[in-house]
């Protein structure tokens, strides 16, 4: 994407203010009582974190499971009700309008219907006052355009139990709950090349509004543009920054972004604060957990697997460091219980479990818990499966 004139860093204020000692997240939230430790290159989260999706969750709006649409994805009403649980942080996507304003919003294009004919436009391409034109209105009485969602190959109308209207980033720092901290993906276009100078003008545009509006809440970033990460982190320090990756589970002409040994790589050379994993590459792969904390990076992951309690349960013994959920009870209960059961001896019966190697081949680890070893092949065979 061509950018007109480079953008220096000095254009944009505060950003010359950032404290380099100030990365520990432990000084900020209430629910974080260790929070981020830094000390002695330590990149990790010394504690299971559970981040809320989209706020309470992302809509999948062809399911028949009422969870995955009971309150508007991305909304200040699913942050808020978010935070009714006991979440670390809540994680949702952030794009900059035409008139340079951060708003939150996943999809690259936003659909409507006009004369009965679908129209899509770039959300980038839009003015703030246009993308909030779109579905629910902040006016009693004015009906705004109708939005839409493209959902498995079909275009539905984006329904849910509780909506809201849209909001920007400033809207969350100022109306969010603050016990929750904020995972901020740096939202772009996964098949677009980006100029240097155009990724350099957003991503100031939007820590403009960090530097602001953040006061002591938590703060990371994370994207899935290798360059936007590294720029991000190169910009500031004082807020960690995770590179996003899909762990081989598909195929980019960036080669930086198709595979986990690419994004342990990437981080390590970037400066880095750790990785975002889709949770199939490291069942897949399950070793790359304990290169990846080797390398002194921390380890999230995210996708549907990370709804079904027994595969959380699996990545804490495994040791990854927090995961990106949808169902937000369910899970933040499930680690809750987790979190309290006794740790068992060393004598203990380890199981085995059989887990799918990087050329398909049946690897062998141990762990020791009290899951039902049938329950685990069974899931581990549909995550080779899928």
């Amino acid at each position: 994407m061509a950018c007109k004139t480079a953008v220096q860093f000095s254009d944009v204020p505060l950003l010359d203010q950032v404290n380099d000692n100030a990365a520990s997240l432990s000084l900020y939230a209430t629910r974080l009582p260790t929070g981020l430790d830094v000390s002695n290159n330590r990149k990790s989260l010394p504690k299971f974190m559970v981040v809320g999706h989209r706020g309470h969750g992302m809509n999948v709006l062809v399911s028949p499971d009422k969870r995955m649409n009971a309150f508007k994805e991305n909304s200040i009403l699913s942050f808020n009700n978010a935070a009714n649980h006991p979440l670390d942080f809540i994680e949702f996507d952030v794009q900059v309008t035409k008139d340079d304003i951060p708003i939150i919003f996943h999809d690259n294009f936003i659909l409507s219907e006009e004369n009965g004919i679908v129209v899509e436009k770039r959300v980038t391409d839009l003015t703030v006052d246009e993308f909030f034109s779109y579905g629910p209105q902040r006016i009693a009485g004015v009906v705004g355009k109708t939005l839409l969602r493209e959902s498995h190959g079909q275009i539905v109308g984006w329904n849910v139990e509780t909506d809201d209207h849209s909001c920007t980033l400033q809207e969350a720092f100022e109306k969010v709950n603050r016990c929750l901290g904020f995972n901020i993906e740096l939202k772009f276009d996964d098949y677009i090349v980006y100029e240097k100078e155009y990724l350099i003008k957003i991503l100031q545009i939007i820590m403009k509004v960090v530097y602001e509006y953040a006061q002591e809440r938590p703060v990371m970033f994370s994207s899935f543009q290798p360059d936007v990460a590294l720029i991000m982190k190169k910009l500031q320090t004082k807020y960690p920054v995770y590179f996003l990756t899909n762990g081989g589970t598909e195929i980019f002409d960036d080669v930086r972004m198709n595979s986990l040994e690419e994004a342990k790589k990437l981080a390590i050379n970037g400066g880095l604060d750790g990785i975002v994993s889709e949770v199939k590459g490291i069942f897949r792969n399950p070793s790359v957990v304990r290169e990846i904390k080797e390398s002194n990076l921390s380890l999230l992951t995210y996708g549907k697997l990370n709804n079904v309690p027994e595969a959380v349960h699996v990545q804490y013994l495994m040791g990854v460091e927090g995961v990106i959920v949808d169902l937000v009870q369910e899970i933040t209960t499930s680690v809750a219980n987790i979190k309290t059961t006794k740790a068992y001896s060393e004598s203990e019966k380890k199981k085995k479990l059989l887990i799918e190697g990087e050329e398909g081949e049946l690897q062998v680890t141990e762990i020791t818990d009290k899951i039902e070893l049938a329950f685990l092949l069974n899931l581990i065979s549909q995550v080779i499966q899928h």
